[in-house]
């Protein structure tokens, strides 16, 4: 299942690009660091073109759609060839479209009737959004326990930092945490590719660093 890969990752950058033709650059620095991944946010217009050279041009990378508010957002998420998707919120209408175009979907929750209704509608994962603003990992952790034995997954994101990163995968629900630090907006802007890989090698021997002392 393509959350099991993420969950190897530990990570997951995610990305708000402004131009698709950074697409295939910030490919390359993410898989130079050793991060092969990527959730390409619709919070941009150049969303959709990124991820369909990203799918196209590097198939080593693991790609999804992040900020996926609609059902024709699940239907060009597809066609684009991401290979999961992620909301801030939970809409049921938009999972039972993803679901049933076969695509892996995490919605967003805060709470334990979010929780609820991601069961309902069979999520394996869920985001935990914005996670600091939102309680933080005493929050994940009070919520998430009395759901412990259905085995769902969370993707904290929303203010996790390198420096803040064991706090989280120390849950022992958290599958991978959302990073907006590794590749920001601005530095895809500026071009700053050695930025972006010493960010995604440092997020890799963290998390090695973290699983290996747990």
């Amino acid at each position: 299942m393509i959350f099991d890969e993420l969950s190897r990752h530990g990570v997951v950058p995610v990305i708000a690009i402004d131009d698709p033709g950074s697409a295939l650059p910030l490919a390359d620095a993410l898989i130079a660091g050793g991060l092969p991944v990527a959730e390409i946010t619709f919070r941009t217009a150049a969303a959709r073109d990124t991820i369909i050279a990203m799918a196209t041009h590097r198939p080593q990378m693991i790609v999804g759609s992040g900020t996926v508010l609609t059902e024709a957002q699940v239907d060009d998420s597809i066609a684009a060839g991401a290979r999961f998707a992620l909301s801030p919120g939970l809409d049921q209408a938009v999972l039972a479209h993803a679901k049933g175009r076969g695509l892996p979907f995490a919605p967003g929750i805060m709470t334990p009737s979010d929780l609820q209704a991601a069961l309902r509608a069979d999520c394996r994962m869920v985001k935990f959004f914005p996670a600091v603003a939102a309680g933080g990992t005493d929050m994940l952790k009070s919520i998430a326990a009395p759901y412990a034995h259905t085995g769902l997954g969370f993707n904290p994101t929303g203010g996790i930092t390198l420096a803040t990163l064991g706090d989280w995968l120390a849950i022992p629900q958290v599958r991978a945490v959302g990073g907006t630090w590794i590749a920001t907006r601005a530095d895809i802007a500026a071009g700053n590719w050695d930025r972006i890989v010493a960010n995604a090698r440092a997020a890799v021997a963290a998390v090695a660093r973290i699983r290996g002392a747990g």
